[in-house]
């Protein structure tokens, strides 16, 4: 049996080719990797696949403006860029298939728990009842675990040291934002009802 051989190494700088055409090349190559990634890309990741010095910003840019008018764009979501049908074409993709029980096929009450989770990680099941004035169910818990929604943030330095939940990098992904800092105003979610007031936050 022949050994393995190692894969080639791959021609970054691509200098026989006239610059507009090493420019398309880079721009293929990142178009390449993100389309076989399931996750956001991050920057670092990109920047082995394009000549040094090269602007993976700009590389983006020309990229996304290429995509203009697909049914599909190039997101910048947690940390990194992904591949995202547009949101026009979601109807369409839940008509052809059956989406139902993907992702956030969530309650309104779970979207409120999520979204308290987000605004006041980590928070204990404690500190959740305290925000609702209910207790809320480890079966709710589970279903946004289910989804990698949400994970086991550090324990609560109360007694018994109880869990405390944090949401994950796939929430990140699943609802569009770059980072925790891209949430939606706080005070206008608490005037519509979906997370607790200011004066309730803390870890239960």
């Amino acid at each position: 049996m022949a050994k393995d051989r190692p894969e080639p190494e791959l021609d970054r700088e691509l200098s026989d080719l006239p610059p507009e055409l090493r420019w398309r090349e880079w721009m293929r190559r990142i178009e390449a990797v993100l389309f076989a990634s399931a996750a956001p890309v991050p920057r670092e990741d990109l920047v082995r696949v394009v000549g040094q010095g090269a602007s993976v910003d700009l590389l983006v840019e020309d990229l996304v403006a290429d995509l203009e008018g697909r049914s599909f764009e190039i997101a910048q979501v947690s940390g990194g860029w992904m591949f995202r049908t547009r949101a026009a074409y979601a109807p369409a993709i839940r008509a052809a298939a059956d989406v139902g029980d993907q992702l956030l096929d969530l309650s309104e009450f779970d979207v409120a728990v999520l979204a308290t989770i987000a605004y006041h990680q980590p928070i204990t099941r404690d500190g959740l009842k305290d925000i609702f004035g209910k207790e809320i169910s480890r079966d709710l818990i589970g279903r946004l675990h289910a989804r990698d929604l949400i994970g086991t943030g550090p324990r609560s330095p109360r007694r018994g040291a109880p869990y405390t939940f944090v949401t994950t990098e796939q929430f990140l992904v699943a609802f569009g934002l770059e980072s925790l800092r891209d949430l939606p105003d706080r005070e206008q979610l608490e005037d519509a009802g979906v997370v607790g007031e200011p004066s309730q936050v803390g870890v239960g």
